[in-house]
């Protein structure tokens, strides 16, 4: 044997030799690796599977794109049709559909039963690209057409089950009837709507004159979509189509815009979830490192062996780096594998639930990044261990269980572990869309390891020095947690990481349910009715007065433009920043006041006097304006109607928007925009027992007001916080089962150690009672200490991401601290006692004889 390792002087020899014995100690089974492998399988397979999945979303979207924008090209305007002269520059780009969209109430036959809709007219051309899908099957323009006296209307299946509605029979949209002839079962341009209220309605678009509904001010889009005629440059005609009509006002979306909310949110969710992937990595690599220092404690005699027999120390660590990187690959390969099905298995319920069309197939970058995580993680965790029992002498190794030496670390080592971490560093933030975001969790992770690890030194320093004051249980608990190779330290590393993700999560799930549960209903009116046009007010607030159970109404005229020009700036020259890019990707409401409107305060400048009758001059949200950097002076100018109004910014509001009054981003002065065309939009607070005989009163009266129910919408986007949240806790119940995992793995580590103390004990009288009591102080403390910091480090994250990320008041919960608390403390007594189980029913002599 001495010979055989005599020849690894020889490079040429050393490395063949390393991978033969590490081969050899593999055919002893994974025992003791299992961890290992599970740790690095789980966040390999996260990342890899959301990388996967997001770049089949994304593929998909840009293969559809064409179906999902509707055409190559989507011009939209507010308010009023495109120019005769617009519509043959349209004609002359290639194959052209003309598209109406607004809001109304849809109505049964007997009147009783009444819902918002989506009102969708389209010509004869749509859809461009795609194809609807109907039931029962039937070509669209055949569903739609006028037959028998009624024009033919098409309706998402939601609306049919509300109004109690066939097929065959009649559905009402401001004063004319519509005959239901077919489900929408697929609409191919779905992905375009960003924001709905209700479900979709399609009709002719020439039928829709005859509802009633389209009146001056009326919130209707004018929508032009093209199929370029084959050759045209779309890009150069565009950019002709803006000098030919520099004041049109339309919103312009390319292929490059289709389904941007549907885009936009596939990458924020993706971002965030490969987060929480890495939430599990880095908990796994607790694991890793556990596992490893385990080993290579059950390996210590061997070691030990090699070195005296002249076995070089370098290849010693070649040996069992060797054998790691071999597991770490077998663990990255089986996350690999799972995480590239994930796009396989998806496939299906996205289409059926959300009408997304992946590009299954399999992502080398989303599976290279992930492997390289998986494989940094675990020679970032291993490497100190290993470098550990490199250093040690012979001897020393003997002793190590009983009395582990601490040794100064080499600069070498040092050197090497700091390029792995920089490595590791460098791919989560340049790797991500976001890479502030990640930054920001880089070092958030760095914060809770440095502060889990102070925790565990000062746990042992104060069970250290009280050990000598105590007696009986409580000191034996004592001098475990402060002993020579106590697991202190990866105990409440793995505990603490993973009760610190499920805080973080439990606390921002029941603040966004405690917003909507409580301050929303508690300040929201029960209506908002939209499109009453001027003539229509007094008539509309008087029956509402006249209502029984009526106690608060509120109505202001309203128009929407669209941003052109910030500090006399054009938009499309000025980077949106991420926070409030949303004002300037649609047209924004806008009104006109003398007095401040209700909800807000001036924060900057001061409001103009109510006889005001001067240049334009605009009131904006404070936070919008610190977003673009706009200050009291700037200019802000907003396309209306195919006319650009300049104003100057007066004075800067703080806008309190979770009251749900009636408010807006820019408020101008008086004098300005009372002769253009307007609608008046109004809020209502009423008795609930009365919310149904208004809606049916005044849709009834005036058949083009459309009323939408806030508790309605309230319901639903409450559904939608319940399955996000639910889709959290899922993900913080992954790296929750890490910590689990990670922890199991930590007492298993320290059994070895716990075998020879329940033996010693026995041998002096201790009892199983005695042992199992003692353990259970023992885990206790730690976990109540560890649950004690992870409720402020949870809560701590949760605050940040409710107050900054969402705007939102943070409210503590106490019924989310004390669980935790108790989960966490509880869980470590469990696991501790389980995991020591055996040691505990360990029998004296055997051991004593082989000692």
């Amino acid at each position: 044997m001495g010979e055989s390792l005599a020849s690894e002087n020889s490079s040429s020899a050393r490395l063949p030799l390393v991978w033969r014995l590490a081969g050899r100690e593999l055919r002893g089974g994974l025992r003791g690796f299992r961890l290992f492998l599970f740790c690095l399988a789980l966040g390999v397979a996260l990342i890899a599977g959301v990388g996967s999945l997001a770049e089949a979303v994304r593929g998909g979207l840009a293969r559809d794109a064409r179906t999902l924008l509707g055409g190559d090209v989507e011009l939209r305007l507010l308010y009023r049709p495109a120019s005769t002269e617009a519509l043959k520059t349209f004609a002359a780009a290639g194959r052209v559909s003309a598209i109406r969209t607004l809001r109304a109430m849809a109505r049964s036959p007997a009147g009783a039963d009444r819902q918002l809709v989506e009102l969708k007219a389209v010509d004869g051309a749509y859809p461009l690209f795609g194809q609807m899908q109907l039931s029962p099957p039937g070509p669209l323009d055949a569903a739609l057409a006028e037959r028998n006296g009624h024009w033919g209307a098409v309706a998402d299946g939601e609306l049919l089950d509300r109004l109690g509605l066939k097929l065959g029979e009649i559905v009402r949209v401001g004063s004319l009837d519509y005959e239901l002839r077919a489900v929408i079962r697929r609409e191919p341009d779905r992905g375009a709507d960003a924001f709905v209220l209700g479900p979709r309605l399609m009709v002719a678009s020439g039928s829709l004159n005859a509802t009633g509904l389209v009146q001056p001010g009326s919130l209707i889009y004018q929508i032009y979509r093209i199929a370029y005629a084959p050759g045209l440059d779309g890009k150069a005609w565009l950019a002709d189509l803006e000098r030919r009509f520099p004041e049109a006002g339309w919103r312009i979306r390319g292929l490059d815009d289709a389904a941007l909310g549907v885009k936009r949110f596939v990458d924020r969710t993706a971002l965030f979830l490969t987060l929480v992937g890495l939430s599990a990595l880095l908990i796994g690599g607790v694991g890793v490192g556990n596992a490893v220092r385990a080993y290579l404690e059950a390996k210590t005699n061997t070691v030990a062996i090699l070195k005296c027999l002249g076995a070089p120390a370098r290849s010693i660590f070649a040996l069992y780096l060797s054998l790691i990187l071999l597991l770490a690959s077998g663990g990255v390969l089986v996350g690999l594998a799972l995480g590239a099905l994930t796009p396989f298995v998806a496939a299906a319920p996205l289409a059926r639930g959300f009408g997304l069309d992946l590009a299954v197939g399999l992502y080398p970058t989303a599976l290279i990044e992930a492997a390289c995580f998986g494989l940094l993680v675990a020679l970032a965790f291993s490497l100190p261990p290993l470098m550990r029992v490199r250093d040690l002498p012979p001897g020393q190794l003997f002793r190590d269980m009983l009395a582990p030496v601490r040794k100064a670390q080499r600069w070498a080592d040092a050197a090497w572990f700091a390029v792995v971490l920089a490595m590791l560093i460098g791919l989560t933030i340049f790797s991500a869309d976001d890479r502030m975001l990640a930054f920001w969790f880089v070092l958030a992770s760095f914060g809770t390891l440095i502060v889990f690890r102070l925790l565990a030194i000062a746990i042992m320093a104060l069970a250290r020095r009280l050990s000598h004051r105590r007696s009986g249980m409580l000191r034996r608990a004592l001098a475990d947690l402060a002993g020579p190779g106590a697991p202190t330290r990866s105990v409440v590393l793995s505990l603490g990481l993973g009760l610190t993700v499920l805080v973080a999560v439990t606390s921002v799930q029941g603040n966004l349910r405690r917003e909507l549960a409580e301050t929303m209903p508690a300040a929201a009116p029960s209506f908002f009715f939209i499109d009453i046009q001027p003539d229509q007010l007094a008539a509309f607030e008087a029956l509402v007065r006249a209502q029984p159970g009526f106690s608060d109404l509120e109505s202001v005229p309203m128009l929407r433009g669209r941003i052109v020009r910030l500090k006399d700036i054009p938009v499309d020259r000025l980077p949106p920043p991420t926070t409030e890019r949303w004002v300037l990707e649609a047209d924004r409401g806008l009104t006109w006041s003398a007095e401040p409107p209700r909800g807000s305060r001036l924060v900057e400048g001061s409001w103009w006097p109510a006889d005001y009758r001067g240049p334009p001059l605009i009131s904006l949200d404070s936070e919008v304006a610190h977003a673009f950097d706009l200050k009291l002076g700037d200019h802000l100018t907003v396309n209306l109607l195919g006319r650009e109004i300049t104003g100057t910014i007066a004075n800067l509001r703080q806008v309190d928007w979770s009251t749900l009054a009636i408010n807006f981003v820019m408020v101008f002065s008086p004098g300005v925009l009372e002769a253009a065309p307007q609608t008046h939009i109004a809020t209502v607070r009423i008795d609930p027992a009365q919310e149904l005989a208004l809606e049916r009163r005044v849709t009834d009266r005036f058949a083009n007001i459309s009323a939408i129910r806030v508790k309605e919408a309230l319901a639903s986007v409450g559904r939608i916080v319940d399955a996000l949240g639910a889709a959290v806790a899922a993900m913080a119940a992954i790296a929750l089962i890490a910590g689990i995992a990670v922890l199991s793995g930590a007492v298993l580590a320290d059994r070895r150690r716990r075998i020879y103390d329940a033996v010693v004990l026995k041998v002096l009288g201790a009892t199983r009672d005695n042992l199992l009591g003692g353990l259970a102080l023992e885990y206790g403390i730690m976990g109540l200490a560890t649950a004690a910091i992870a409720l402020l480090l949870g809560s701590l994250a949760a605050y940040g991401f409710v107050h900054w990320g969402m705007e939102g008041d943070f409210v503590l919960l106490p019924g989310v601290a004390l669980g935790t608390a108790a989960a966490g403390a509880g869980l470590a007594i469990l696991i501790g006692l389980l995991g020591t189980w055996r040691a505990l029913g360990q029998k004296a002599a055997p051991l004593l004889r082989n000692d």
